[in-house]
This record gives C-alpha cells, sequence and structure tokens, in this order.
C-alpha cells in the first residue's frame, strides 16, 4: 500500500521538520500590485527628530557591546491622545568629554506632525550604554512609566504626570549589577494580581577588561577580523521582578523558575497568551542558541516548553541568532502565532500556533523564506492596509560595519522587508511597491509601530546605529475603516497590559464574521515598545458588530455596535468612558 507523502511526513518527522517538504508554489509568489494603495515615507528630519544615536564604532568595532544598538518607544507619557517617541541612546569605548555624553531623547508630540525634544525639561538625560525600553503604569497612578535597560544598572522612570519623571531604580529594587547586560523587557502582570511585574532579558555576563578583542581568535565572519561572540563567551541570565504593590520589586527569577535554563544570550523579550489559559506567558529570542518559551504554571512559576512546543529552533531544528520578535493571529483561527528575525544567512522565522501553545515553522510554506542575505532585528506585525489581515514589516542591518570590505553581503545598511498578508496564511512581498521609507536602506535595530498622526493607519519608527532615527509615516489611500481601543484597568492593572481584546465586524458582502484577537503588551519587537491603544483595520465594515476585553483580572467587558474610524476610551467593568473623532488625513506641516 503507497501512503501519501503528507501521511509518510507526518508519521515520520517532527511537525516542525514537515514545512521543509511541503511545497511552497504559491506562497506568495505572483506579481506583487503595482499599487498597494499606500506607501511608507520617512518624515523624520521634517517631523523634528533630530538627534543622532551614537552607538559604537562607526567602521569598525571592538567588541560586541558595539553591535547591538537601541530601542525606541511609542509612548504617550503625558495621556494627551497624541503618541511620543523615546529613543534611548549609547556610547563608545572612547567615552566623551564631560557635558558632550549622548542621553536618550524624548520628543513631545506637537499635534501637527512635528515633534519637540523635551529631554531636560523631563529629566530623562541619562547616558551609557543604553539598549531597550519598555513601558507599563507599575504603581497605578494613571501614567505610563518608563524602564531602561543598560549595559550596566537599568532605570526605573516613574512618571510623576507633570511632564517629569524621576529615577526610582534603586529604590525599587530594579537597578541591577553594573556588569549587567540587559536588552530586551516587558512589563506583565505574571501572577494577575493587579500590579505590573518586570520581566528583564540578558545577553551576555560582559567584562570588556577580559572579553576576547577581534585579534585573539582571531574572530572572523567571511574572513574579516570582527568583534567576538556570543558564541565562546557566558551568556546571561534573565530576571523576573515580583511588584510588592508598594513601589517596590522583588527578584523571584529563582522561584519563579526562570533560572532553570543554561545560559540564555538573550535580546527580544515577547509576552503574550500562546496557550489561550487566560495567563501571559513569555518568548524570548536568544542569539546563537535555542529560543526560549517559559510557560505561565499559574502558580508563580514559569517552566521553559521552548523545544517541545516548536518554537525554539528552525524548521530543520537548529539553534538561530534570534533577535526581534513579535506576535499576532495572521491566520485568523484563535491562536496568537510569532514571527522572530534572524542573522544574515537565515530567514526570519514564522511560528504558525496550532492552538495549546503548539506550534509549526510555517516560514517556508507562508512564503518568508525567500531572502537570507538581511540580517533582520525590528519587526512586527501591523494591519498596513486596514484590510483586517495581520501583515508583516522586518528592519533590516548587518551586525558587523567592517562588511562594507566585502563585495557578497548585502551592505551594512540594507532595506526593510514588508509582506501583505495575502488571507491564505501566505505572505507576498511588497517591499519594493511600498515607499521609499521601505526601500531605502538603513543600519536598523529597534522599531516600534503605532499611529502618531492619527490618521487610522500604523506608522513605524526605528532607531538606528550611528545615524539619524527614522519616521515612517504610513500615506494611505485605501480608505478602509479601522478602529482604536485604548484599555484603563480598575482590578487589573491601569494600563491593561495583558487584557484580550476580540473584534467582529462583518463587510458588506461577506457571509461570516470576520474575527481579530490581539493583546496589550509591553516590550516586543527587537527591544521596542510599541503603542499600548490596540488597533483593528476593519476593511469596509461599516460598525464594530462586538468589541469584547478579557482582562487580565477575570472581568469580561462586551461592547455593541461600536462606529468606527475613532479612538474608543474604555474603562474596565465600565465600558466606553470616553472617545477621541480625528480628522481623516491630518494635515501637518509639511503636508501630505
Amino acid at each position: 500500500m503507497v501512503l501519501p507523502l503528507q501521511t509518510l511526513l507526518a508519521a515520520a518527522f517532527p511537525r516542525r521538520l514537515q514545512a521543509l517538504f511541503r511545497p511552497a508554489e504559491d506562497a506568495g509568489t505572483a506579481k506583487p500590485p503595482a499599487d498597494l494603495g499606500l506607501s511608507f515615507i520617512d518624515v523624520a528630519k521634517e517631523s523634528g527628530l533630530n538627534v543622532k544615536t551614537i552607538f559604537g564604532g562607526e567602521h569598525k568595532n571592538k567588541y560586541l557591546l558595539e553591535t547591538t544598538g537601541c530601542g525606541v518607544a511609542f509612548y504617550d507619557y503625558d495621556n494627551d491622545g497624541w503618541l511620543d517617541i523615546f529613543l534611548v541612546n549609547g556610547s563608545r569605548l572612547e567615552g566623551f568629554p564631560p557635558g558632550k555624553e549622548p542621553t536618550s531623547h524624548l520628543f513631545k508630540n506637537n499635534r501637527d506632525g512635528t515633534f519637540t525634544d523635551v529631554t531636560a525639561k523631563a529629566g530623562l538625560a541619562h547616558s551609557g550604554w543604553g539598549q531597550g525600553v519598555c513601558i507599563g503604569d507599575y504603581d497605578n497612578d494613571g501614567f505610563d512609566d518608563l524602564f531602561v535597560t543598560y549595559y550596566g544598572e537599568n532605570v526605573l522612570y516613574h512618571n510623576n504626570g507633570d511632564g517629569t519623571f524621576t529615577d526610582v531604580s534603586e529604590k525599587a529594587g530594579v537597578a541591577g549589577k553594573k556588569t549587567r547586560w540587559g536588552t530586551g523587557c516587558a512589563f506583565v502582570d505574571y501572577d494577575r494580581d493587579g500590579h505590573l511585574d518586570l520581566f528583564v532579558a540578558n545577553y551576555i555576563d560582559l567584562d570588556l577588561a577580559t572579553a576576547p578583542v577581534p585579534e585573539s581568535g582571531p574572530c572572523l565572519y567571511k574572513a574579516v577580523m570582527v568583534a567576538c561572540g556570543p558564541p565562546g563567551l557566558s551568556g546571561g541570565k534573565n530576571i523576573l521582578y515580583h511588584n510588592n504593590g508598594d513601589g517596590t520589586f522583588t527578584d523571584v527569577s529563582e522561584s519563579g523558575g526562570i533560572l532553570q535554563v543554561n545560559g540564555t544570550f538573550g535580546l527580544g523579550v515577547l509576552t503574550a497568551d500562546f496557550d489561550n489559559d487566560g495567563w501571559p506567558d513569555i518568548y524570548v529570542a536568544n542569539d546563537s542558541t535555542q529560543s526560549l518559551l517559559y510557560q505561565n504554571k499559574r502558580n508563580g512559576k514559569f517552566v521553559d516548553i521552548g523545544m517541545d512546543s516548536g518554537s525554539a529552533l528552525s524548521a530543520d531544528g537548529k539553534p538561530q541568532a534570534g533577535m526581534g520578535v513579535s506576535a499576532a493571529d495572521y491566520d485568523l483561527d484563535g491562536n496568537l502565532d510569532i514571527v522572530k528575525t534572524n542573522f544574515a544567512g537565515d530567514t526570519p522565522s514564522l511560528y504558525h500556533n496550532l492552538g495549546g501553545a503548539s506550534f509549526e515553522d510555517a516560514t517556508f510554506t507562508a512564503g518568508l523564506g525567500a531572502h537570507t542575505q538581511y540580517l533582520g532585528w525590528g519587526c512586527g506585525f501591523l494591519d498596513m492596509d486596514n484590510d483586517g489581515w495581520p501583515d508583516i514589516l522586518i528592519c533590516n542591518g548587518h551586525v558587523y560595519p567592517e562588511v562594507e570590505q566585502l563585495k557578497t553581503e548585502a551592505g551594512y545598511a540594507q532595506r526593510k522587508l514588508l509582506y501583505r498578508n495575502l488571507r491564505n496564511r501566505r505572505f507576498q512581498d511588497v517591499s519594493e511597491q511600498a515607499g521609499p521609507g521601505i526601500s531605502a536602506p538603513s543600519a536598523s535595530r529597534g522599531c516600534a509601530f503605532g499611529d502618531f498622526d492619527n490618521d487610522g493607519d500604523v506608522d513605524v519608527v526605528v532607531n538606528t546605529v550611528n545615524d539619524f532615527p527614522q519616521l515612517l509615516r504610513c500615506d494611505s489611500r485605501t480608505e478602509n475603516n479601522w478602529i482604536k481601543v485604548k484599555l484603563i484597568g480598575t482590578k487589573s492593572n491601569r494600563s491593561g497590559i495583558g487584557a484580550r481584546l476580540k473584534c467582529v465586524t462583518r463587510s458588506p458582502g461577506e457571509t461570516k464574521p470576520h474575527e481579530q484577537i490581539d493583546e496589550v503588551r509591553s516590550g516586543g519587537s527587537y527591544i521596542s515598545q510599541n503603542d499600548l491603544r490596540i488597533h483593528f483595520g476593519l476593511g469596509r465594515a461599516e460598525k464594530v458588530d462586538l468589541l469584547e476585553i478579557r482582562w487580565s483580572s477575570g472581568q469580561v467587558d462586551t461592547l455593541k455596535d461600536v462606529k468606527p474610524n475613532q479612538l474608543v476610551f474604555v474603562r474596565e467593568g465600565e465600558g466606553v468612558v470616553r472617545t477621541m473623532q480625528f480628522p481623516a488625513a491630518q494635515k501637518t506641516k509639511f503636508g501630505r
């Protein structure tokens, strides 16, 4: 008896290996449309984002510390309904004269397409080897606070609610040790007690006094001498801080099961309820080793199920150099899937969630396996055209500036990759059709997603290495509808982090309801922070039939017949308490 190929594969190979043998002829290979109905334009310069991110040597790096770059946050710090921008900054080995050190920067949104640098006034002018950023209202006072990771001591800034911040790192107990290398982070209420806890990934236990230099190996990349590591170096250990409810945190990494793994080389951090049990899990993209999926056991402890879940390795069972990570239900089956960026010579990873936190590697069948020349960092699912299906954006740039010497590489500065969701579990590369903001090369690192001009489409802010940031404004002509939701917790944490939203619509001509899900989350992408407002594209639907919010407290709020094209504020247990309408295509000082 001759069995079908699929049956033989199912019996002979683990699920994550089967994807290698599946046909991919329909995986986005058709010619992209000439007009997507939108374009991404870099408006950073005219918007006032005029501060260069300094990070390591520009043409040669001595240590790996000089390569990782910084994150960025879309962050409404003053609660005016308009996204501000926080850009993490770095340093250089030779240092700077007193008073000339680079610092992170907070830019206030002027609501006209421009920003004003308010760093000094806000009290955020902190220097050092900045890395990642995440936000959340850890003390439930109504203003989201700011956490920044460093090579060295991390910093927790309390938002005072008057435009200023206070460094409470030592008082709160989250500064950490001077020798640690913090990277990705996320506020997460892992025990659902209404107080945001804090997870911090750590990359390498690095001591510059003893760290190897390129000549010591020598450490080579395609015969070019480059910074050494991470293989051969000691991996950092991740940290879980429990919020005590009094402004302080306790390190529970050991008792919480976080340390029950080997050295990790942790970078991107993603929180989401991957098994649909109502409790947040934590995924960590690791460099040069298997990634981690900490499953929440609902008793204050986590267990790493990355290997068993099928989300820790490549499709052929190998460790990868993971950087950024994002989640969305891209096929609308009610499960949150994962996209992860990796090193050059590899592809991104797309893990399709089959339910119960069991994943299959769908990278090649979905059409994300065509490019191996790029090195990915920041990434995210975004509904670029508001059709109700999540698309994927990946920001690229090589890790070694020395590759400028090589003709075989895609360059140090690299273009981005934009994949359109074809609504059949496949994606199409539309990078060349999406405007100069996507196709122009840059040495990208962290990126964040949010609608900074409140015109109803999702924009992107990108932090770069030794260059100015990018602000990619999405100019859409699709005229599809949308809805934004800002959550205000009461029994749950005030930021609403961990809440799951379900948006049900029906466009004209559709025979069945269109059901989307998303969650409010801190952190994500590559060591960055997206807008905490949830954005749903609605296509041609003229209303939201059902908007369901499942809060981390267990409370379920249901809204019906919600008008589109507005920002809706929902307070836990009360429903809609405020709305904001924005004129379509807000005109800016520099036009459209």
